[in-house]
């Protein structure tokens, strides 16, 4: 399980975090379950042949939102490419693919977002 930040995350409200967008550059809302508010998760670039990329990480929180609260984790200002949204420190859970100038949406494995 990713590592769990103590004292747990303050929520966020529609319209406050900024996401960096350009033609090389895209951003990622991960959707998790309750259970995973607070933890930190981590992503990277699929490496393929080459030496494994540094990891990124993000912190699921509280999104207060009009339709209610919903758990995510953002990842703002991503390069273009596939990325490995890890389960722990070695045990990958997906794939997802930032474009350019798009918000990628995804849900963590075995969760819908409402």
């Amino acid at each position: 399980m990713p590592e769990t930040v103590p004292g747990g995350a303050v929520p966020s409200f529609s319209g406050s975090v900024m996401l960096d967008l350009g033609a090389d550059t895209g951003a990622l809302v991960l959707h998790t379950p309750p259970e995973l508010d607070a933890t930190e998760i981590e992503i990277s670039l699929v490496a393929g042949d080459a030496p494994p990329p540094r990891r990124t990480h993000s912190l699921v929180r509280q999104r207060h939102t009009p339709g209610g609260v919903q758990y995510a984790a953002v990842y703002p200002g991503l390069v273009c490419g596939d990325y490995v949204v890890w389960r722990d420190a070695s045990t990958s859970a997906m794939i997802v693919t930032i474009t350019g100038g798009h918000v990628t949406t995804a849900c963590w494995p075995g969760f819908a977002a409402e």
